[in-house]
């Protein structure tokens, strides 16, 4: 849906802007001939909406919501494609509750207090309860999402907002503790695939008047990654095309010249969806960057998210690049952000600046078994408590228990590091950390025995302190690769709290 603005979806009185039946009973434009096949083909009922099982048992919340059986506030979350604005069209066409839409791209508080005013009156003269839909509602500001609170607790109208952002992010926590959040999943292969098929031989559709061989088909699907919405688009292009060409066939070569993207052999979902990000990461691991490319290029063009691609890079530059070149760890994350601000195409010009840096970039992974060694003492039991000099001094009473005595402030020597014990009393002397001779590593690698002699007062000559041994099961685990294994997620979270050089006790 792209509206313009505010526009109600009913006619005077509250009533329905057309009779059920009459293409147009939900409101919005009645699809015509010349309409987009996507538009053409929408769901006209519930049973007809494809790809959100989880959703669709009976008495689960969106029939509710699309019955209109319980008045209930929603928040439609969902990638692009997945059916928010179909749902939005099967709840406008419940005849006994008057439907408004609004898109949050140009609408504002004074047409949302609009809308609200006019249901409430609707609502006290006895008139049919108002639904809003706002698309898009991510991109309200909180003065307008505010707005929306008191008609939303008191049901003077039940929203129903769509969004493609996280909604835990986006929408203020008083708005979403008010409504039953809805996470619509991408259509799977199979499902767009039998919408492809309906759409080739529905009325509402291309009538079966081109057939769609089955490597066109697979061409299609895969492009869609999981939008139907986009693969009907290029479905009606590449029927476009054949007509033009006098064929009653779709063929892969028609298929790919109208939607002008080659075939690749890239499953999202599937086997090669993991050969080839395998092989990127692999491939930026062993400095190739040609191989590193080519794999970037592959996924680019089969259609995969970019901030999957994003992402997997940023893991890289601290995973394999790491302490060798602490440059990358930037130059990753700014590709990421590229790619949420700018987006694609021009986007995949930061996704490439990010490769060839990691790949061309000197390799340290220290980082990596340095984390999962400490990680694994942590796991272990090996610790024990905060040693009392490193124990937080700002609260009162602290000092009657001795938090924070003998703390000695590094900045006061003029080395800026001096003697004192950090790790609790079990680990004195366990060395998580082993700098390789890598790129700027090199450096760390030749200061490091210094600091470390240092901290512990120990005699220059005497770096003797045990280090963490690389086959202890207890310090460090390693897969079956010879790498180590994945820190389980929210394994890496840290407590900060309580630190920083204004409220630094210095005593």
């Amino acid at each position: 849906m792209e509206p313009d603005g505010l526009f109600s979806l009913t006619g005077p009185g509250g009533a329905p802007s057309a009779p059920p039946g009459s293409g147009g009973v939900d409101g919005f434009a009645a699809p015509g001939a010349d309409s987009p096949l996507p538009v053409r083909m929408r769901p006209a009922t519930i049973d007809e909406l494809v790809g959100q099982d989880h959703l669709l048992a009976p008495g689960a919340p969106l029939r509710q919501l699309v019955t209109g059986s319980a008045p209930m506030s929603v928040i439609l979350w969902g990638p692009p494609g997945s059916g928010k604005t179909t749902i939005a069209h099967l709840v406008a066409r419940a005849t006994d509750r008057r439907f408004v839409a609004m898109s949050a791209l140009t609408a504002g508080v004074k047409d949302v207090r609009a809308v609200i005013d006019t249901a409430r009156r609707e609502r006290r003269a006895g008139g049919p309860p108002t639904v809003l839909f706002i698309d898009e509602v991510h991109r309200f500001s909180k003065t307008q999402q505010d707005s929306l609170l008191a008609a939303v607790e008191d049901r003077t109208v039940t929203l129903l907002a769509a969004t493609t952002e996280n909604p835990y992010f986006s929408v203020i926590s008083p708005l979403l503790s008010r409504c039953v959040l809805l996470t619509l999943q991408p259509l799977t292969s199979d499902a767009v695939r039998g919408l492809l098929r309906r759409a080739v031989t529905d009325e509402r559709g291309l009538r079966g008047d081109v057939a769609l061989s089955a490597e066109a088909e697979d061409h299609l699907v895969r492009l869609a990654g999981g939008d139907v919405r986009k693969a009907l688009t290029a479905l009606e292009a590449a029927a476009s095309s054949a007509a033009a060409r006098g064929s009653a066939e779709i063929d892969l070569a028609t298929a790919e010249q109208a939607v002008d993207v080659a075939a690749v052999r890239y499953d999202r979902d599937g086997d090669a969806h993991y050969d080839v990000v395998s092989a990127f990461i692999k491939s930026m691991r062993g400095s190739d960057v040609d191989a590193a490319l080519h794999w970037l290029a592959r996924m680019l063009v089969a259609g995969e998210d970019a901030r999957f691609i994003a992402r997997r890079i940023v893991i890289f530059a601290s995973e394999d690049v790491g302490m060798a070149d602490p440059s990358a760890l930037s130059v990753a994350t700014a590709a990421a952000h590229a790619v949420e601000y700018v987006g694609l195409p021009e986007a995949q010009l930061n996704l490439a600046q990010a490769v060839i840096h990691m790949a061309t970039a000197p390799k340290s992974n220290s980082a990596t078994t340095a984390i999962f060694a400490a990680m694994g003492d942590v796991r272990a039991g090996r610790g024990g408590g905060v040693p009392r000099h490193l124990r937080d001094a700002h609260y009162p009473g602290a000092r009657g228990l001795g938090h924070g005595t003998g703390y000695r402030y590094p900045h006061d020597d003029h080395r800026g590091v001096l003697t004192q014990q950090y790790l609790p009393d079990e680990l004195v002397g366990v060395e998580y950390y082993r700098p390789t001779d890598h790129g700027a590593e090199r450096a760390v690698s030749g200061r490091l025995p210094l600091l470390r002699r240092i901290v512990r007062g120990q005699p220059a000559s005497g770096d003797t302190g045990r280090s963490a041994p690389a086959g202890d099961s207890g310090r460090g685990t390693t897969a079956a690769n010879g790498r180590p294994a994945p820190v389980p997620a929210g394994g890496t979270a840290s407590d900060d709290s309580g630190s920083g050089a204004a409220g630094e006790d210095h005593q």
